[in-house]
């Protein structure tokens, strides 16, 4: 039989992956599942598909091996995580460092960050096994923006801040136009913290503009992811589920509503 071709897949942003699809139905693992896709032994109403990233319908038939599977029905659920530095952002790791889903363990969705914040950086992360809510928010044609907050160890010159406002050149490409405002010095430690607001999210964007200007970051924490704002009141490694108000206000921020 064969395989479905790349241009008459389904690669839309509707649906869910079928990797994933696998992985949630207990079939295997995501990388496991990517290998069988890859092996052909996963079709599609019929078709194999061999395409990494096709995405399915809940009408669609999935069968693995000739073998139809069911996916077990599962609500959406929606949490905010303050993450601890030391923690990586993934469901696993190979090295076996703890993840911020460990942090999660008592949740009984399988759930999945949104974006990623680094080993060494802290504060707001979400969670949620909505895929298409997550997509959204991770896209930069929605421009969702996310607010750090920044420690430095010296107070910043003019022409740097105007330089995050205007961009940094990467190694990637310039970046977008940032948002930066001092704030007064706060906390413990010597540090001068700033915050800044951008919408992409290349990898370790803040510290790398940061260290471009000559202000190495010494500490990072994110403060804002769009609507939601990190509260004081969750203390490091607590987490809690979002209220029907703030899904609807993430929602709202990709026109999902």
């Amino acid at each position: 039989m064969k395989g479905i071709e790349k241009d008459s897949m389904n690669t839309d942003t509707k649906g869910e992956r079928l990797q994933k699809l696998l992985a949630h139905a207990g079939v295997a693992s995501r990388r496991q599942a990517e290998q069988m896709i890859l092996e052909g032994q996963v079709t599609v109403n019929g078709e194999i598909v061999t395409i990494l990233g096709t995405r399915v319908q809940p009408q669609d038939k999935v069968a693995v091996q000739g073998k139809l599977i069911t996916v077990p029905a599962e609500s959406l659920v929606y949490y905010v995580l303050h993450k601890p530095t030391g923690v990586i952002t993934s469901a696993m790791d190979p090295q076996g460092r703890k993840t911020v889903v460990d942090l999660l363990r008592e949740v009984p969705q399988r759930v999945y960050p949104i974006g990623r914040l680094d080993y060494d950086t802290s504060g707001l992360l979400l969670l949620t096994n909505d895929g298409e809510l997550a997509y959204r928010l991770m896209h930069p044609r929605y421009g969702v923006e996310k607010t750090y907050r920044v420690g430095i160890k010296e107070k910043p010159t003019d022409e740097a801040l105007n330089q995050l406002r205007a961009g940094v050149v990467l190694e990637d490409g310039k970046t977008a136009p940032a948002k930066v405002r001092e704030v007064s010095r706060i906390g413990e430690g010597l540090f001068r913290f700033l915050d800044i607001t951008i919408h992409e999210g290349r990898n370790r964007q803040v510290r790398r503009m940061f260290a471009k200007v000559g202000y190495p970051v010494a500490s990072l924490q994110r403060i804002r992811f769009g609507p939601l704002e990190l509260e004081p009141s969750l203390s490091i490694g607590k987490y809690r589920a979002l209220s029907a108000t703030e899904v609807y206000k993430l929602q709202r921020a990709v026109q999902l509503i």
